[in-house]
């Protein structure tokens, strides 16, 4: 069996849910659950699972959450090999106050796992939600699961649970 951790960055604990709903989809020891703020050490942590649960709020102009930005810099600066590893990822954003940036954070970080040689899997349909722009967007689909709390908070359970069906399917 493959191991799996969650490393998630996140302010008002809505990233928290799904990785809460992990933790019991694929009963995930609470000791490779991560807080990317409080307990996290360095790149070495990441390369220790097979599947990497990637969860970060968008902030400012999509920008991931302050705990994610040194790790991402030391991905792409020192070039570490992720190969091997499959990525999923699911963060928090606001469709409406940010609308032109929704879940944009998931593409920046898609972006580095995937260029460093992780397989990305867990993409969903756009379908459903009603945002401007986001870079977490690919095709029709996006990069993970995106959650809404501030204004479709009405569509959280079940699109955790699609994209942990979906999760199941691809691992």
């Amino acid at each position: 069996m493959s191991k799996m951790g969650i490393f998630v960055g996140t302010a008002g604990g809505t990233s928290m849910k799904v990785a809460d709903a992990l933790v019991e989809a694929f009963d995930i020891d609470e000791n490779d659950v991560i807080n990317m703020e409080d307990d996290f050490d360095d790149v070495d942590q990441l390369l220790e699972y097979d599947v990497l649960f990637i969860g970060s709020s968008t902030w400012g102009q999509g920008d991931v959450h302050f705990s994610w930005v040194d790790t991402v810099l030391e991905i792409e600066d020192d070039e570490i090999d992720f190969g091997g590893k499959k990525v999923a990822f699911f963060g928090a954003g606001d469709s409406k106050k940010h609308g032109e940036h929704f879940c944009s954070a998931l593409g920046k970080l898609y972006k580095t796992f995937t260029k460093a040689g992780a397989k990305a899997i867990g993409a969903i349909p756009k379908e459903g939600y009603t945002y401007e722009f986001s870079l977490a967007q690919k095709g029709d689909k996006l990069v993970g699961c995106a959650i809404d709390e501030h204004n479709e908070s009405d569509k959280t359970p079940q699109r955790i649970e699609m994209w942990i069906e979906k999760l199941k399917n691809e691992l």
